[in-house]
């Protein structure tokens, strides 16, 4: 399938770089291989030790992050001729030999997106270090409020693919650049409304050694997280559409604030006079409260049940019953459906080198 390419960001991954390289399987037409400005010369060094012919070298002047190595990979794939774009970190975590389980839902229209899952078997989970479990089982409730994909796990596994006529409805440009990436890649798929599916897998934890520090950016994700689900919920419920699950939303908060900080208020005055408070009015703060959740619930109830459920390329590709060829592909690529000037790739050059406006600490 000569139309698939496999995208590999890379900073402090030498050591197991060409492994990765080598297992690539003969599905695979092209190996891109981002050095995000790596310390270790991590390109210089495939190019020199890597003979396989599908490989290419792109470098980056400075370090972007792995948002940024992957919209430059991004951007070379497809302007070769590429047509899925699978995301394979350098790692070694990724086994490189399960590639078609990614991208199959996508060539059978199942899927416009599809992501790793390690959470799904319960043998590999066990395997996994105890903070890195705590930290994406924390960070997945949050992607999941913050993307609208209530059914998707394990947001920050960068094991991905893609289908290029995706990129059109992309703004590749606004996608976080660095480990925030993932997350925010879901959240513009949703607005998107792109068809993400998970991949059961298994990871391989080795001697490598993680440059993504849970405790370090915890409270940064959280953040992003919390402004992605504003965005989010301003941009479905509001600009774009206003229905009774928008009504929910505000009444449900505005009773919740009344019957909070009413609350809180009487408690206040209680604590200080001593004068116990009525019943009349510690009803009338409960009330707003069991009811605003409840307003609320209805809301994320809608919300789940809002998730995208049929695929862009059914519209970008016009192809009946039968399985998406590499032909359809191309075709729906030369011919992407119009879109808003905000959201459309307007620049898809290849890159060798990229140029930042300030260096940024790896």
């Amino acid at each position: 399938m000569d139309q698939v390419a496999a995208i590999i960001p890379c900073f402090k991954c030498k050591a197991q770089i060409l492994s990765v390289i080598s297992g690539i399987g003969s599905s695979v037409a092209q190996i891109i291989v981002v050095d995000d400005h790596c310390p270790e010369a991590t390109g210089q060094f495939v190019k020199e030790n890597c003979h396989d012919p599908r490989v290419h070298v792109l470098f980056h002047e400075m370090n972007l992050g792995v948002g940024g190595a992957m919209i430059t990979g991004y951007r070379y794939a497809k302007d070769h001729g590429a047509t899925i774009l699978v995301k394979l970190d350098g790692d070694g975590q990724m086994d490189p030999s399960i590639i078609d389980r990614f991208i199959n839902p996508i060539l059978y229209r199942q899927a416009d997106y599809t992501k790793g899952n390690r959470f799904h078997d319960i043998e590999g989970v066990r395997k996994m270090p105890t903070l890195r479990l705590i930290g994406n089982a924390g960070l997945s409730f949050f992607c999941k409020l913050s993307s609208g994909y209530w059914d998707v796990f394990d947001p920050n596994n960068g094991y991905t693919a893609m289908s290029s006529v995706l990129l059109n409805s992309l703004p590749l440009d606004k996608i976080a650049k660095r480990y925030f990436f993932e997350s925010d890649m879901l959240f513009r798929l949703n607005l998107a409304r792109a068809v993400v599916l998970d991949v059961p897998m298994m990871s391989v934890y080795g001697d490598e050694k993680s440059n993504l520090k849970i405790l370090h950016i915890s409270h940064e994700f959280a953040l992003r997280h919390m402004l992605n689900f504003c965005k989010r919920i301003f941009y479905n419920y509001f600009l774009r559409n206003f229905s009774v699950a928008s009504m929910h939303f505000v009444v449900g908060n505005l009773l919740l604030a009344f019957g909070g900080s009413f609350s809180c208020y009487w408690w206040i005055h209680s604590a200080r006079t001593g004068i116990l408070t009525t019943a009349g009015t510690v009803m009338l703060g409960a009330s707003p409260i069991l009811i605003g959740i409840q307003f609320v619930l209805s809301f994320l109830n809608y919300d789940m049940a809002a998730m995208p459920r049929r695929p862009l390329t059914l519209d970008l590709v016009s192809s009946g019953n039968r399985r998406v060829t590499v032909r359809d592909f191309k075709v729906a690529s030369e011919n992407p459906p119009d879109s808003a000037p905000g959201d459309a790739l307007t620049d898809s050059r290849s890159v060798k080198n990229v140029k930042g406006q300030k260096r940024a600490r790896p």
